[in-house]
């Protein structure tokens, strides 16, 4: 499978989208690479860019209908994204949600979150909006980690608590 990707600026800084011929197979948050342009771009690879950009302007954009390659993915990490998707900018849920909501106990937290940390399309599957059950802030593995976490949340209007 040939791999293509496209990094491009937003007001967070420079991401990066990468494709295959159908799908977006991973999507990265600025890690302080340039812009780089990719010489051919599909059309749809070009709309989410643009979605990209306007969701960190403030124009929030809600990503479900991205064409996400879940082949990359086990079936729990499918459930576990495709229900992070549920949850809207400016919103917050816990982790124990998130196993509930895939119809598995909350004990199960530990796992989502460990989903969540490997989930290959950070912003676009919102895992950023998960937090601890006492509203803690908890890891974060993409690029800047839990600064940037937060950064996403407080561009997304959400209420954030001080410890």
């Amino acid at each position: 499978m040939v791999v293509s990707q496209l990094f491009f600026e937003t007001q967070l800084g420079v991401c990066g989208i990468e494709w295959s011929d159908t799908a977006v197979t991973r999507f990265r948050l600025p890690d302080g690479k340039a812009a780089l342009e990719a010489t051919e771009v599909p059309t749809w690879v070009e709309v989410l860019k643009e979605r990209v950009q306007r969701h960190l302007a403030g124009d929030f954009q809600d990503f479900t209908d991205a064409p996400f390659d879940y082949a990359r993915v086990s079936s729990f990490q499918r459930a576990v994204y495709e229900a992070a998707l549920t949850v809207k900018a400016g919103t917050t849920r816990t982790y124990g949600w998130l196993a509930s909501a895939i119809g598995q106990p909350v004990a199960v937290s530990r796992a989502v979150g460990t989903a969540l940390g490997q989930n290959p399309w950070p912003l676009l599957v919102p895992c950023h909006r998960f937090v601890s059950a006492g509203g803690k802030m908890t890891g974060f593995s993409a690029p800047g980690g839990i600064k940037t976490k937060l950064r996403l949340l407080a561009l997304e209007g959400a209420e954030l608590f001080a410890e």
